[in-house]
């Protein structure tokens, strides 16, 4: 069984402050403690779109020996798809 624990990141916020929700589209968002990144799949359309591809994301990620995984479905606008730990 695979456990997905938060990293603590709470500091940063990826969520765009001036986008008009209804305009942006759905993304998964999935942070890992190691390697310490932020990487965004998308664009959905739907949410349930993105909520059923998450596991395809999730397993390669496993596969490649990823910890601490955190996974969230959201409305964003990405300016870059993954997101390194020196770029924090």
């Amino acid at each position: 069984m695979n456990h997905y624990t938060k990293p603590s990141m709470e500091k940063h916020s990826f969520q765009p402050v001036d986008e008009n929700p209804s305009q942006l589209s759905w993304w998964v968002q999935i942070t890992t403690i190691s390697p310490s990144c932020i990487y965004y799949f998308g664009p959905f359309e739907h949410q349930t779109e993105a909520t059923v591809a998450q596991y395809e994301y999730i397993q390669d990620l496993l596969e490649e020996k990823a910890k601490g995984i955190d996974i969230e479905i959201t409305k964003t606008k990405p300016e870059v798809l993954t997101i390194y730990e020196e770029d924090f």
